[in-house]
């Protein structure tokens, strides 16, 4: 039994103008409907076992506050290709975000909402990502988290140290799940999560009832009766664990 990570979810006041700035930053493309903008390469069918890890957007009232735990960073393939991307992204209407980061080779910016992201210089290790090179959650522990996330999903640990981890899919494909130690973080709710989904014929409460046992609590977010069931892993980060297809 395991779980596979579908998709990044983002909230916005805009969902559908959201959207078409992550589309247009990653070549995919947005569909919009209901409060919910999926973005997603062309031909995506989110139940494939094989498919990339994807943005989903979606409307809530609140601007943006506070930094997320959960941000993305985008890979690129040359020196050129980092600043080529940049520009674009400024065009589109992200600007530069100054987080202490200092002088680095990485560029941070903001989307139009305010959420942070990364655009990395080239580094061989996210040659075959795709346009996603990681999913990068801040944590006290990075060790204890990268474990309940490996057993979780059943992927791959990377790298482990006390500052950072890095675990990624078995098949060796898609973006890094990257554990970043954070000082100072805050006990708030969270505008960024990760969604998750049983494998086609496993059973949603099974799994849930093993993540349980993992470590993961339920959490309220005011969801309501819906099909998805809302987690926080030992940390507090909320996560949707969402039915199989």
């Amino acid at each position: 039994m395991a779980l596979r990570l579908v998709q990044a979810n983002l909230k916005a006041r805009n969902d559908s103008a959201l959207g078409r700035f992550w589309a247009e930053a990653l070549g995919w493309v947005s569909r919009s409907g209901s409060g919910a903008t999926s973005v997603a390469p062309a031909g995506f069918v989110w139940t494939d076992p094989d498919a990339p890890v994807c943005v989903d957007v979606i409307a809530v009232p609140e601007p943006q506050t506070v930094k997320y735990r959960v941000h993305l960073d985008l890979a690129t393939t040359s020196a050129a290709h980092q600043t080529e991307l940049v520009a674009r992204l400024k065009e589109l209407g992200a600007t530069p975000a100054d987080i202490g980061q200092g002088d680095v080779p990485w560029t941070v910016l903001a989307d139009p909402e305010g959420n942070l992201f990364c655009v990395l210089e080239p580094r061989e290790i996210y040659r075959d990502t795709g346009p996603i090179a990681a999913v990068v959650v801040d944590c006290a522990d990075p060790r204890a988290l990268a474990r309940f996330w490996a057993e979780a999903m059943d992927w791959t640990p990377h790298e482990v140290t006390d500052d950072h981890a890095r675990l990624r899919s078995a098949k060796d494909v898609g973006p890094y799940l990257e554990f970043l130690r954070t000082p100072h973080l805050k006990d708030i709710r969270h505008r960024a999560h990760l969604d998750v989904v049983p494998y086609r014929g496993d059973d949603q409460a099974a799994e849930v009832a093993r993540l349980r046992t993992l470590g993961a609590t339920p959490a309220d977010v005011g969801q309501g009766d819906v099909s998805w069931i809302v987690l926080a892993d030992p940390e507090g980060n909320e996560f949707c664990v969402l039915a199989p297809g």
